[in-house]
């Protein structure tokens, strides 16, 4: 089924070309013209170093057969009077109004994910987990922003039940826009880091930005908070749940126990596992049962489903090597919270030696000492190798404790760092990698593995 015709586009954007009257099936919105496509309308956003206006016979080429237009650009001669046109003042807005549009016509249940850490895995574990009982659709990777996340509402097919969106920022206000794109009827603020706190200023402002997304949640909906953050003690909205660790959450987790390749925990005395390592998942775990309660899932049937759950790679991807070593990819992104958390779960695993591999994380501003500093006070004897790459990254190893007897080393170089993790890869020894996206710890994977 056809999601759009322009037709239905005609009413939503009246101030149109198109000639003939011609009625036009869309089955995809998308904004690069160098995506080969079907049936595509095309949105050419404007950016500070490019205008997709200047790509349209691209796009036409690729597959398009309609577009936004800015009603400030000319329209090329060269492009055919029949393609119709429907015009907007600004592209970016066009886009953000189509999705909000959409969302109201398939009208699924909306859950909307934000948090400084955790966000995309909870995106994950949530949609995963529901996909046994609903027709469910989710942000595929992170397309998490104005741009990502209308075009992820775009993408869902006709018959979606549950809509789960993540929703990311840099500055206040975005998470506002988006919710009031969104709509959703579920709001799950994972927690409240250190990450984008050079824009944000402090961890109460970036709290501030998180608890906007409250702004366009469904006057009957409920938010779900990170329980054992003060900075989300929430008693001026109707209906909140809280989970994490501590007495008297809606959702206690209790009883954890990480093994080498799963965590077993309690949620209000309920025993669940999932195939995730760390006390941090057991709460992302947590989120999801709290939902299907809302949505009304059998407990015991989504305690089955998180014990299947299967994830995207580079989120503690365990990657065995050759050599028998265990290499941990967990270099999608990086907080000095969900840093300290990942050492923790090493910490854990059973493993006769354990190196750590950590990189920069990025946009912490004038914080970058102090929180890079953070995550080698937790480093302890327990800990066998610390290497770090980058400019930041060396006051990890400036603050490792007294107590610390194990080896460390800071590189500027890459190449130099890799012969390094070479002399470690051997039998009973684990190494995990993480660093902010932006390092591309990937690359170093790759050559490990080689």
């Amino acid at each position: 089924m056809n999601k759009f015709t322009t037709e239905l586009l005609n009413k939503l954007f009246p101030n149109n070309r198109n000639l003939n009257d011609q009625v036009v099936s869309i089955d995809r919105i998308y904004t690069d013209s160098r995506e080969a496509v079907n049936n595509g309308l095309f949105v050419p956003i404007v950016g500070e170093r490019f205008n997709g206006h200047d790509f349209i016979l691209q796009a036409v080429d690729k597959g398009a057969v309609a577009a936004i237009w800015s009603t400030e650009q000319e329209v090329p001669t060269e492009l055919s009077e029949q393609f119709p046109l429907f015009f907007v003042d600004d592209t970016l807005d066009g886009l953000q109004q189509l999705a909000s549009a959409y969302r109201d016509y398939v009208d699924p249940t909306v859950i909307g994910v934000t948090g400084s850490n955790g966000k995309t895995t909870t995106k994950e574990i949530i949609g995963s987990s529901l996909a046994h009982y609903f027709e469910v659709s989710k942000t595929e990777g992170n397309l998490n922003n104005l741009i990502g996340m209308p075009l992820s509402i775009l993408s869902m097919p006709v018959n979606t039940e549950v809509l789960v969106l993540e929703m990311g920022m840099n500055s206040f206000g975005e998470i506002e826009h988006l919710s009031e794109i969104a709509k959703p009827d579920l709001a799950v603020i994972t927690n409240i880091g250190e990450s984008h706190i050079e824009h944000l200023g402090s961890r109460e402002g970036i709290a501030k930005a998180k608890l906007e997304i409250v702004k366009g949640l469904n006057e009957n909906g409920v938010l779900i908070v990170d329980g054992d953050e003060p900075l989300l003690e929430i008693n001026n909205y109707k209906q909140v749940l809280s989970c994490g660790f501590h007495n008297g959450l809606d959702y206690q987790v209790t009883e954890v126990f990480q093994s080498e390749d799963q965590t077993s925990f309690k949620v209000n005395n309920q025993p669940l596992s999932i195939p995730l390592l760390g006390k941090h998942q057991a709460k992302n775990a947590a989120y999801a049962l709290a939902i299907s309660d809302w949505l009304k899932v059998d407990q015991n049937k989504m305690a089955a489903s998180l014990a299947n759950l299967s994830l995207p790679g580079m989120r503690f991807e365990q990657i065995k090597t050759e050599s028998g070593a265990l290499m941990i990819n967990d270099a999608y992104n990086a907080s000095a919270t969900s840093m300290r958390a990942s050492i923790d779960v090493v910490k854990k695993l059973p493993y006769t030696n354990k190196v750590l591999v950590l990189g920069d994380i990025f946009e912490l501003g004038e914080f970058a000492a102090s929180e890079h500093r953070k995550v080698g006070e937790v480093i302890d004897q327990e800990i066998d190798v610390v290497f770090t790459i980058g400019q930041d990254s060396q006051y990890i190893i400036e603050a490792l404790p007294k107590q610390f007897t194990g080896k460390s080393q800071h590189f500027h170089e890459r190449d130099q760092l890799i012969r390094r993790i070479k002399d470690y890869m051997y039998e009973d020894t684990v190494i995990l990698l993480k660093a902010s996206r932006g390092m591309k710890f990937e690359e170093i994977i790759q050559k490990l593995e080689d």
